[in-house]
C-alpha cells in the first residue's frame, strides 16, 4: 500500500473532534462550578479554571488556525497527548487517584486506537501509564466537606490504577483490532463501490452506443485488417497462432454489434434489457469465458425446476462472474455449474478440478475476508489476496444470498455454494 493512501486511514475529523473537546471542556467547568458554589467543597477552583481556559484557547487555535478537515496522525497524536496531561493536571489538583473522575483519563488512548496508527496508541498508553502512576503518590487533597475525613487504605488506592491500567491495556488492544479490521474492510468496500460503478455506468451507455458506432466503425476495420495480415506473415508461427484467431472472431463480433446497432439505433439488448432468470445469468457469463479459455465448461440444469424470473442485477451478475472467473482460473481441465431450484430453494454450485481452497484459510473460516494470505507457498502467488472472493460473497449477501466454500475431497477442487431463499429472490 503506498504511502499517501495509507495516511488517509490515519486521520482524525477535525469538526468531530473539536467539538468533542468542547463538550469536555464544558463538563470541566461545570464540575469545577458546582463543586466550589453548589456543594461548597474548597479547592484551588480559579487554578483549575486556568487549565481549563488554556485548553480551551488551544481548541479555538484548532479550529481557525488549522485548515485541514482531516487531522493527520502527527497533529491528532500531539492533541490527544495534551488531553492527556490538562486532565491529569486537573485530577493532579482534585484529589489524584481518589477522584472519581480519574476513569477519563482513558478515553485519549482508547480513541486513538480506532483511529491512529499503533505507535500512536503505545506513545499514548505510555503518557497515560506515566500519569496514573504519578497521581498515584502525588496529588492535591480530594474537595470535601470541612467535617468530613475520607480516607482510603493504601492497598485500594493501589488498585485503583491497577484496575484502570488493566481496562486500558484491554480497551486499545481491541480498539487497535477493530480499527485495523475495518480499515481494511473499509478499502475492500471503496473498490467494490468504484467496481460497481463503473458496472452501473456501462449499462447505462445503451442511449449513447449507437452514436459511438459510426465513430469505431473505422479504427476496428483497421484493427481486423491489421490482424489478417499478421495471420499471413505468421502464418507457420503455431504459438500466437490461436491468439489471432481470437482478435479476427472477436473482432468480426464487435462488427455485428455495430452492424446492427448502425441499423437500428434503439435495438435492445436481450441480456441487458430483458427480465432473466438465473440460467441466463450463467450462460452469458460461462460463453465469457469459454471464449477466452480452453477449459470446458459444464452447466448442468437436471434440478433446475423453478427458475424465477427477475430484473437484470449488476451485483448478482458480477458477483457470479468472480465465482466463475476464479474457478477457471484455477481449474485444471473443466468447470462445473450446478443449478438447482424447487419452490422454497434456488441454489447455484459452481465447481472446479483445480487444487481447492487453501487448507488454512477454509479450516479458520477466513475465505471471504480481504486482504488474507495463505502459507501455501505452492501457491501463494497465485491465490492472491482474497479480495475478489471477498467482493463476490459480499455483492451477492448484499442480494440476500448465502455464500459457503468447501473443497471437493482433501487433494483438489473447490466448491462454491450460492443459496438463495425464492421469496428474498422475488424481493429483489
Amino acid at each position: 500500500m503506498k504511502f499517501l493512501e495509507a495516511s488517509k486511514l490515519y486521520t482524525l475529523d477535525k469538526s468531530t473532534y473539536a467539538n468533542l473537546r468542547w463538550i469536555a471542556y464544558m463538563g470541566q467547568i461545570f464540575a469545577i462550578l458546582v463543586v466550589n458554589f453548589f456543594l461548597k467543597y474548597e479547592f484551588n477552583y480559579i487554578f483549575c479554571l486556568s487549565v481549563v481556559i488554556i485548553s480551551i484557547l488551544t481548541n479555538v487555535y484548532l479550529q481557525i488556525k488549522i485548515k485541514e478537515n482531516q487531522l493527520n496522525n502527527i497533529v491528532s497524536t500531539t492533541y490527544l497527548g495534551y488531553d492527556i496531561l490538562q486532565l491529569s493536571f486537573l485530577l493532579y489538583l482534585t484529589g489524584g487517584i481518589t477522584n472519581p473522575f480519574i476513569i477519563l483519563l482513558i478515553i485519549p488512548a482508547v480513541f486513538s486506537s480506532q483511529y491512529l496508527k499503533i505507535k500512536s496508541s503505545i506513545i499514548l498508553v505510555t503518557i497515560t501509564i506515566l500519569c496514573l502512576i504519578i497521581l498515584t503518590f502525588f496529588y492535591s487533597k480530594l474537595p470535601q466537606p470541612e467535617n468530613s475525613h475520607f480516607y482510603a487504605p493504601e492497598y485500594y488506592l493501589y488498585t485503583i490504577p491497577l484496575s484502570i491500567l488493566i481496562g486500558l491495556i484491554f480497551l486499545v488492544y481491541f480498539g487497535v483490532k477493530f480499527g485495523i479490521e475495518n480499515r481494511i474492510r473499509k478499502q475492500a468496500y471503496d473498490q467494490i463501490q468504484e467496481i460497481m460503478a463503473k458496472e452501473n455506468e456501462l449499462l447505462s451507455l445503451g442511449g449513447q452506443a449507437a452514436a459511438a458506432a459510426h465513430s469505431l466503425g473505422t479504427p476496428l476495420s483497421t484493427i481486423l485488417l491489421t490482424v489478417k495480415e499478421l495471420q499471413k506473415e505468421l502464418k507457420d508461427n503455431t504459438r500466437i497462432k490461436k491468439d489471432l484467431d481470437l482478435l479476427v472472431d472477436q473482432s468480426n463480433r464487435c462488427n455485428e454489434i455495430l452492424k446492427k446497432l448502425t441499423l437500428n439505433p434503439i435495438i435492445e439488448d436481450k441480456f441487458i434489457d430483458s427480465n432473466l432468470t438465473l440460467k441466463d445469468y450463467v450462460y452469458e457469463i460461462a460463453r465469457s469465458f469459454q471464449e477466452i479459455s480452453d477449459k470446458k465448461f459444464i452447466i448442468n440444469l437436471d434440478n433446475f425446476k423453478n427458475p424465477i424470473t427477475k430484473y437484470k442485477s449488476p451485483e448478482i451478475i458480477y458477483g457470479l462472474r468472480n465465482f466463475i472467473g476464479n474457478a477457471n482460473k484455477f481449474s485444471e481441465t473443466k468447470v462445473e455449474i450446478f443449478l438447482k431450484s424447487d419452490s422454497k430453494e434456488t441454489e447455484i454450485t459452481i465447481r472446479d478440478d483445480g487444487p481447492g481452497f487453501p487448507k488454512d484459510l477454509i479450516d479458520k473460516h477466513k475465505l471471504g475476508e480481504p486482504y488474507i494470505r495463505t502459507t501455501d507457498d505452492a501457491h501463494a502467488s497465485k491465490y492472491g489476496l482474497g479480495l475478489g472472493t471477498f467482493i463476490g460473497k459480499t455483492l451477492l449477501e448484499k442480494n440476500l444470498a448465502i455464500v459457503n466454500f468447501s473443497n471437493l475431497n482433501k487433494s483438489k477442487g473447490a466448491v462454491v455454494i450460492i443459496k438463495w431463499k425464492n421469496k428474498e429472490l422475488l424481493k429483489l
